[in-house]
């Protein structure tokens, strides 16, 4: 097993004991919630009558089903409405902080949370979502959970939890200019493959990754559950701390600088053990789009769709089944497929950065006719954040529409969806058959700033074009 490693290390100062069969009991440092696997939680407890443990641990938001076009109270829609009352009231009732609507804090839970400090290098993160594993950009160890492990969670403060192997991968040079992190991480799913992750936490590392930004690093370890890790990870450094200093949670004073010489000694280990390793070369990567219907079925803008029969037999049938579905052609290039719907926003792509290096695409010029696009920014302090920089006003202008935060389109719990045969050029994490809402829908993941290239052709476009222009 792995030795040295930051996930070493967090992990050893977490744990509680060893249990039966080998699992760990894990404390959990943060626990975030929301509106869609809390519910049955609170009401397992009540059962038992247990209290949440460390109310004080847990953070509460709205993001899943809260509308985006009109976020007046009481909901149109009863059901989500429902679901956000009963948050509130558990709450309320556990004394749990809640950043709910008009509190000026609210947001997609792997976006909020961040913003206000909340998520620290060193933490053990754990959320009733799969795409947790955002915290990880941070040096936490962050896990999704499912409903029962949040019952488990809000009643010991404590996960049980096999330790994991580790793989660090290893990016050397520089990422082009057009291509983002987004096409990093969609690069990386391809080569491991979206089950090539199952068993490991995956550690990011090397010069391309220590250049990204923070927001960077969050759409990198958002996607490590896409190739099949159960978390991601990037060692903090000078570029994480400048991130956390001053903000809400963060330590102040003396206690920052105690924290600033804690966090530095968690660092991976020079002479770190790790149970694999993988490197590439960011500077060859270009950018990267979805052809089928799994994160890990994406191609560079300049490659044409695969043959399904060319490829490894444990890969050809799902190809077929993509190519059909997707109602694309083998050998037909990616570059220049009409798409009918573009989405901006996400826990992976929603950030200020995200809508900024979009906004310099859409600036000057107009959606293409018969083009739905929109822009949902991932918290209310990104949207305060875009409004006063004016780049809502580029967008409208442009002719995309501007929403309030929420997850949207991402998983289309609220009335953001595709009708029918609609396919989408969405900046989101998934792209499963149905997952934008439709049970026909069909969605091509790319970076924000080749979602704004393609809502301003009407077609899948290399964004570096427009950026010559």
């Amino acid at each position: 097993m792995s030795t040295g490693t930051l996930y070493d290390k967090v992990w050893n100062f977490h744990q509680v004991k060893q249990l039966p069969g080998g699992s760990t009991q894990l404390f959990v440092g943060l626990h975030l919630i929301h509106e869609v696997t809390s519910p049955q939680a609170f009401s397992a407890l009540k059962e038992k009558n247990l209290e949440v443990k460390f109310p004080n641990l847990t953070i509460a938001t709205v993001d899943h089903i809260v509308p985006t076009l009109n976020q007046q109270r009481p909901f149109s829609d009863p059901l989500a409405e429902e679901m956000l009352a009963t948050l509130e009231k558990n709450c309320k009732t556990n004394g749990i902080k809640f950043h709910g609507i008009g509190s000026n804090s609210q947001g997609v839970v792997h976006v909020m949370a961040p913003e206000l400090g909340l998520t620290q290098p060193g933490m053990t993160v754990a959320c009733g979502d799969s795409h947790t594993s955002t915290h990880g950009a941070f040096g936490a160890i962050a896990f999704g959970i499912g409903t029962s492990q949040v019952r488990d969670v809000l009643a010991s403060q404590s996960l049980a939890m096999k330790k994991l192997k580790v793989r660090r991968i290893w990016v050397d040079g520089s990422l082009q200019k057009g291509v983002y992190a987004k096409d990093l991480i969609l690069h990386i799913i391809r080569l491991l493959g979206v089950k090539g992750g199952v068993g490991f936490a995956y550690e990011f590392a090397g010069p391309a990754i220590e250049k990204l930004s923070m927001e960077g690093r969050m759409t990198i370890c958002n996607m490590a559950i896409e190739g099949g890790a159960r978390c991601g990870y990037i060692n903090p450094d000078e570029t994480t701390f400048e991130y956390l200093k001053g903000k809400e949670y963060s330590p102040k004073g003396q206690e920052w600088d105690n924290a600033i010489k804690w966090w530095k000694s968690l660092v991976t280990d020079s002479k770190a053990k790790f149970d694999d390793e993988i490197q590439l070369d960011g500077s060859s990567i270009e950018p990267t789009v979805t052809w089928g219907i799994t994160p890990g079925q994406g191609i560079s803008i300049k490659e044409k769709i695969p043959n399904p029969e060319e490829l490894p037999k444990n890969e050809q049938q799902i190809a077929k089944d993509a190519c059909k579905y997707m109602n694309l052609e083998a050998d037909q290039p990616i570059e220049g497929t009409s798409i009918d719907v573009c989405f901006i926003g996400s826990c992976t792509n929603g950030r200020l950065s995200d809508l900024q290096e979009a906004s310099k695409i859409v600036k000057g010029r107009k959606v293409s006719a018969g083009i739905r696009a929109f822009v949902v920014p991932g918290s209310q302090k990104v949207a305060k954040e875009a409004r006063q920089k004016g780049i809502d006003k580029i967008f409208l202008t442009a002719g995309f529409e501007w929403r309030e935060p929420g997850c949207s389109m991402c998983l289309a719990m609220n009335q953001d969806k595709l009708e029918g045969r609609q396919i989408s050029a969405s900046s989101s994490n998934r792209n499963f058959k149905g997952r934008q809402g439709s049970a026909n829908g069909r969605t091509l993941l790319m970076s924000p700033a080749m979602v704004a290239a393609a809502a301003i052709n009407g077609k899948v476009t290399d964004v570096r074009k427009l950026l010559q222009e």
